[in-house]
């Protein structure tokens, strides 16, 4: 019992970011499912993170309802930043979501009344891991919904051909309407809970380092199955601690070697559906081939005892 209460005692506070950053890289898979790389979780993040802060600090609301106003104001962002960076190609789109992350800080910093400025802003209510536990778990309750919805079957067709999923009556632009908006709910929701966590954010919390955050969850745990993203995004939040206890001289490169030892030997996640449906299909194929050659065995025996 005691030897729990250590570990809890150390590896609470990690827990707690591994469930802020599965948020995080929820977000960011969502609109990577849909075909566009966009680094506009940050943005809704940010839009999340201190309208929570706001109704939290200055109205008094409690935390469970400044998550779902934190998810509805993420939700608005990202439907304004829909309407214009759906007009752009694929490449464009994800110079102007940097180009939008970079002017979310300025305007952050220019905005004291709404966010503090460079001063940023204290939130008096800290979640705990309980609490970030069960916002986890809603959300990845959602995402198993949508997967096994004809919103999951459409966006899968539209990331594997969206020209042959255009001729089967699959509007792109509308599957694509909705993977942002729903990557905006989702970030606001990571922007309140990355507020509740730290209990201050100011202009450098939602900043480039969120985005490499995201980016690297949602790469390291798989980006073909909603729950690749919360996988990645906890071993992420570990590796620091792993790499300060073996190599703590090394953390920071040890973080981008895994990067790059994923990317090259398993390009697509941790958690691959493919590769485990061609695993269950090569089980089948060696069962079946078994059953075969016991078949041809007992008709050779049978054959061998009529002989007799």
């Amino acid at each position: 019992m005691e030897a729990l209460l250590d570990f809890w005692s150390a590896y609470s506070a990690a827990i707690a970011f591994g469930l802020v950053n599965s948020l995080f890289a929820l977000s960011m898979y969502s609109v990577l499912s849909a075909g566009i790389l966009s680094f506009t979780t940050v943005v809704f993040a940010a839009i999340g993170g201190f309208a929570a802060a706001q109704v939290i600090g200055t109205f008094g609301l409690p935390l469970w309802v400044a998550f779902p106003l934190a998810g509805i104001a993420g939700g608005i962002g990202s439907a304004i930043i829909a309407a214009i960076f759906l007009k752009l190609e694929t490449h464009w789109m994800a110079l102007a979501s940097l180009a939008m992350v970079l002017i979310t800080r300025v305007t952050v910093l220019n905005t004291p009344s709404l966010t503090g400025g460079v001063m940023g802003m204290m939130v008096p209510v800290r979640a705990s891991v309980l609490e970030l536990t069960i916002l986890v778990a809603i959300v990845a309750l959602v995402f198993y919904r949508l997967h096994n919805s004809w919103y999951g079957l459409a966006i899968r067709a539209v990331r594997e051909d969206a020209a042959a999923a255009s001729t089967m009556g699959v509007s792109l632009r509308h599957i694509q309407l909705i993977a942002f908006l729903i990557s905006g709910v989702v970030g606001g929701l990571a922007g309140a809970a990355m507020a509740t966590t730290l209990q201050y954010i100011s202009a450098d919390t939602f900043y480039l380092g969120v985005a490499f955050t995201m980016i690297a969850g949602t790469v390291l745990g798989g980006s073909f199955h909603w729950f690749g993203p919360i996988v990645g995004a906890f071993v992420f939040t570990a590796l620091p601690s792993v790499t300060q206890a073996v190599l703590p001289e090394l953390q920071d490169i040890a973080k981008g070697v895994v990067l790059l030892v994923i990317m090259i030997y398993l390009p697509r996640g941790l958690i691959d559906p493919r590769a485990r449906g061609l695993r269950k299909a090569a089980r089948q194929r060696q069962d079946a081939a078994v059953r075969e050659q016991d078949n041809a065995s007992k008709l050779v025996k049978n054959a061998g005892q009529a002989h007799d």
